[in-house]
């Protein structure tokens, strides 16, 4: 092997390496040294070094407490949501009847559909004085609801939950064309119903798979800014604030970008415990299967 032919996957690699630096890795860096200065967004020339005082300024304020249990609690509830409801489409897919092909092709339409229609859509249904939903629930004799003011966080749950579970339908879906048939067939000859066979034979198949999915659905929810801004822009009271929407605000209403930074950084400390937990999980996962 001549010394180019050893130099060549490192100079075809240099260009993404290259792409992920000037990208990826200085903008993050550039962000985490930004929350220990105090810049500002109309005069960012003039931010000084604060140390961690934008950290400490932020534990300080109850406000920041209620942001961070938002965004767990939103993230959690639509990570869970999505796994669930796209699990059980990928089950009802993965079976042979008339009309699946475009079933499939109809449940996959929330993800294709742009965010910002999305969410615009949304806020024309469940407009309080006008909105299609509340026309329905009162023509029920049942009134009319806020579902953007006193629902809020459960309502932007679930509009993010419809918009994403179709990501976890079609990969599930995938994962599931990986179970031996001759394993189904063999628990089905055995006496095993259909949710013994899932239990059993199926669901170890799709662990792995759901694990990958779990991690991304939780570091996306983390990052997710347009359906809860075009919904309700964190409020009413902060009450839909997560994380993201709150960098937003600091830098772009209040100039700080140095809290605001600070805010974005802790943000990323809670996407990389997720990759974290999930490499652990995994790791265990391995470790019970060699033994």
């Amino acid at each position: 092997m001549t010394r180019a032919d050893r130099l060549a996957p490192y100079i075809f690699a240099s260009a993404a390496a290259l792409y992920l630096l000037v990208f990826t890795a200085w903008p993050l860096l550039d962000g985490v040294w930004l929350s220990f200065t105090d810049t500002g967004l109309l005069n960012p020339a003039a931010g000084e070094w604060v140390g961690t005082d934008n950290y400490a300024a932020l534990f300080a304020d109850p406000r920041f407490a209620g942001t961070l249990g938002v965004t767990l609690l939103y993230s959690a509830a639509t990570v869970a949501g999505a796994l669930l409801l796209g699990t059980a489409g990928a089950v009802l897919l993965d079976r042979s009847f008339r009309g699946r092909t475009t079933l499939r092709a109809l449940l996959t339409l929330p993800w294709a559909a742009p965010t910002v229609a999305v969410a615009l859509i949304f806020v024309w249904i469940l407009n309080h004085d006008d909105g299609v939903l509340n026309g329905v629930t009162e023509a029920a004799g049942l009134g009319r609801h806020g579902w953007l003011t006193a629902y809020a966080l459960a309502t932007v749950t679930a509009v993010s939950v419809w918009k994403v579970f179709p990501f976890v339908l079609l990969v599930v879906l995938a994962a599931l064309q990986t179970v031996p048939r001759e394993l189904v067939e063999s628990a089905v000859v055995d006496g095993a119903g259909p949710a013994t066979v899932f239990r059993r034979v199926t669901w170890p198949f799709l662990v792995p798979t759901l694990r990958v999915i779990a991690l991304l659905m939780t570091i996306w929810s983390f990052r997710r800014f347009e359906i809860i801004w075009l919904l309700t822009q964190g409020g009413p009271v902060d009450r839909t604030t997560t994380l993201v929407i709150d960098v937003y605000r600091t830098a772009f209403l209040e100039s700080d970008l140095g809290r605001s930074a600070a805010t974005g950084t802790i943000g990323l400390l809670l996407s990389a415990a997720a990759t974290v937990a999930y490499a652990l999980a995994e790791r265990r996962s391995t470790a019970k299967d060699l033994t």
